[in-house]
């Protein structure tokens, strides 16, 4: 199989999507990709990110981790993202970030390309499935082909059994978290490289 390369692409405010992305980036890697991990800019004021210390703290972990550009979804064979559920959708600085991609769309630089997602939301029911199916449809008009995980491995439904993308309570990637990210990295792999053969 041909080295596909991966760009893992998160917003993270309190964590919990950081944590998914590097597993992603992990396992990617370890199933052969090439893997940029790159977070989307934040897009908040900075006096509203320094005045929750738990925001703070989470941004200066992250610092070192390269923002995303265009260029690494021009590069990239296939993607990984990973966004907190706001109100039933992606994070705004996701879609911020998405919203800069169109130079890149009308080049053709997206079509083709295997693309995968997953969230978090506060509460077990607090939107991430609604998350990924409102991605999705943006990932169709870029021409890319969907990855999701479906049921195509028992990790799937021991990490709560969602088909569309990995979806974490906010604060609680566990293990079992854990494995379900690495089956949907490997799995967007495997298809990548299938693609790129």
């Amino acid at each position: 199989m041909a080295q596909p390369k991966v760009a893992v692409i998160f917003y993270s405010t309190y964590g919990t999507n950081h944590q998914i992305a590097e597993a992603a980036a992990e396992a990617a890697a370890a199933a052969g990709a090439e893997v940029r991990l790159r977070r989307v800019p934040e897009t908040a004021p900075e006096e509203v990110v320094k005045g929750q210390e738990a925001w703070a703290a989470q941004a200066e972990k992250m610092a070192h981790i390269p923002e995303a550009t265009p260029e690494d979804l021009a590069w990239a064979d296939a993607f990984f993202f990973s966004t907190p559920t706001r109100f039933g959708v992606a994070a705004s600085q996701l879609r911020a970030f998405i919203d800069t991609l169109g130079p890149v769309w009308q080049q053709g630089k997206l079509a083709n390309k295997a693309v995968t997602a997953t969230s978090s939301a506060m509460n077990l029911h607090g939107g991430q499935e609604g998350t990924l199916l409102t991605l999705y449809p943006t990932f169709m008009h870029w021409g890319s082909i969907l990855v999701p995980p479906g049921f195509t491995d028992d990790t799937v439904t021991a990490a709560g059994g969602n088909p569309y993308g990995y979806s974490a309570k906010a604060g609680e990637f566990d293990d079992a978290g854990k494995a379900a990210v690495a089956h949907q990295a490997r799995r967007l792999v495997e298809v990548a490289g299938k693609l790129i053969a």
